[in-house]
């Protein structure tokens, strides 16, 4: 009786690691942490612009030193990131707002998190190539 034990123990041991695909985390935890993280990039973006208005106050030629930075490749990669995280943030803001005063909404969190998904990747390719279009002829 023992040994059947054993290896109803060693299958199930054996199955339960076969079958494990690893963790998935659900949608509504996934568009937390997207949330959160576009919300800090466009943060940090508005802490640069104010530095860099700031600087208006101590002349233009001050001021024209700091476009080289915004004339760079990689800040225009940059701006292209910036724009996607507002559409995210933008987007999945909707959603939130949608859970908070539907209180069924709860139950379509899947729908809801792919719809966000959907119309941000609807609004940012385009957007996207047209930004980036530019960036190429001019390289």
């Amino acid at each position: 009786m023992t040994v059947t034990r054993a290896q109803e123990s060693r299958s199930a041991t054996t199955r339960g690691i076969s079958a494990y695909r690893g963790y998935r985390p659900p949608p509504g935890m996934i568009s937390w942490a997207f949330h959160r993280i576009t919300g800090l990039g466009v943060l940090l973006f508005l802490l640069l612009h104010i530095v860099d208005i700031f600087l208006v106050n101590y002349g233009p030629e001050v001021f024209n030193e700091l476009l080289f930075l915004y004339r760079h490749p990689v800040f225009r990669i940059g701006e292209i990131i910036l724009v996607g995280a507002v559409y995210y943030h933008a987007a999945n803001g909707v959603r939130i707002m949608l859970i908070d005063f539907w209180p069924a909404a709860y139950r379509y969190e899947r729908q809801l998190f792919y719809g966000v998904m959907a119309v941000f990747l609807l609004a940012f390719i385009p957007t996207a190539f047209l930004m980036i279009r530019p960036i190429i002829q001019a390289g």
